[in-house]
């Protein structure tokens, strides 16, 4: 895994890029972060991707000043639709992460997007444009599902039955998604909470209460992700059998 610097338009930022082993050309994912920003938890997720034969990436989108970029992150999920210049800053560099994939003779052009909590919401967000499968976490995404979404690719979206953040999101996407005629795998796991995909800091005291990772979960999360790609980012005619 290497670190990279992406040129965006708003200024260049450094991002984790992970290639698979063997010859290309692979299919492109972008891995977006949570509020939490990079870490060990992510960067496992990108070699994970890298292992299965897809070319990762993964923007720093706090780079440029924690708190003055998480401010206009959380300005851009909350108030979407790019009502300023600042809103959409988040979104040029995923979308700059992603014209790095496939500007890459090592990448096949085809492209998919996941995002956890936060970046669950921007891989939503983003998803209309230019990617082919988006792969969203607990996904936070504020306003008009329809407006918001038009034009999305196929979502393979996984929630939490024990998230009280998100009451009702599941169904709103996926009501969206079917009025779309959008392919989509939308599932929510009993028993478990938000971030039940990530390990955090503290995380094994979570577990103690029954909260936190779950296993077993990710893992069924995964599985679904990775054969949902399958279908959507697999360019038959280039694509190596793994």
């Amino acid at each position: 895994m290497d670190t990279v610097e992406l040129s965006a338009p708003d200024g260049p930022l450094p991002a984790l890029l992970a290639r698979p082993a063997g010859a290309g050309p692979w299919p492109g994912v972008v891995v977006v972060h949570d509020v939490l920003g990079l870490g060990t938890d992510l960067e496992g997720h990108v070699a994970m991707l890298a292992d299965h034969g897809y070319l990762a990436i993964a923007p720093d989108l706090f780079s440029r000043g924690r708190a003055r970029c998480m401010r206009a992150v959380m300005r851009a999920l909350w108030f979407t639709g790019g009502k300023s210049d600042a809103e959409e800053v988040p979104v040029r560099d995923i979308l700059a992460a992603r014209g790095r994939l496939v500007a890459d003779p090592a990448c096949t052009g085809r492209t998919g997007v996941i995002g956890f909590c936060m970046g669950g919401g921007f891989a939503l967000l983003t998803a209309p444009r230019g990617f082919d499968a988006a792969a969203p976490f607990y996904p936070g995404l504020y306003g008009d599902y329809r407006g918001l979404l038009d034009g999305i690719c196929p979502v393979v979206a996984s929630y939490a039955r024990l998230d009280p953040s998100l009451v009702g999101a599941p169904a709103k996407l996926e009501r969206t998604l079917t009025e779309f005629g959008v392919a989509h795998d939308i599932k929510t796991y009993p028993g478990v909470t938000h971030g039940f995909a990530n390990t955090f800091p503290g995380d094994r005291l979570l577990r103690v209460t029954g909260l936190g990772h779950n296993a077993d979960a990710a893992a069924d999360a995964w599985r679904r992700i990775f054969a949902f790609f399958e279908t959507h980012l697999a360019d038959r005619e280039h694509t190596p059998p793994r």
